[in-house]
């Protein structure tokens, strides 16, 4: 199971669930809906926050918040996606 929090910069992913349920509400009024797809776009200095690219903005969140959105890594990801 892989999360937001884990996703290196410039990773893209799609939502796949929540683990926290109280989380989860304020995510989705934000635009963060299973099945959109996201981009990891920026990390702060210390690690913390980070900037993803969701629904044609760009949402700050805290790592911790991050770590309870569950992620599936998209293809163009993949080192065979790659042009060498």
């Amino acid at each position: 199971m892989q999360t937001l929090d884990t996703l290196a910069l410039g990773q893209s992913a799609t939502i796949k669930e929540f683990t926290d349920d109280f989380l989860s509400l304020k995510f989705i009024e934000m635009g963060c809906l299973p099945g959109e797809k996201i981009k990891l776009s920026n990390i702060a200095p210390f690690g913390d926050p980070i900037a993803i690219e969701v629904s044609g903005y760009v949402l700050s969140l805290r790592k911790q918040e991050a770590a309870t959105i569950v992620v599936k890594l998209n293809p163009e990801n993949t080192i065979e996606s790659c042009a060498i």
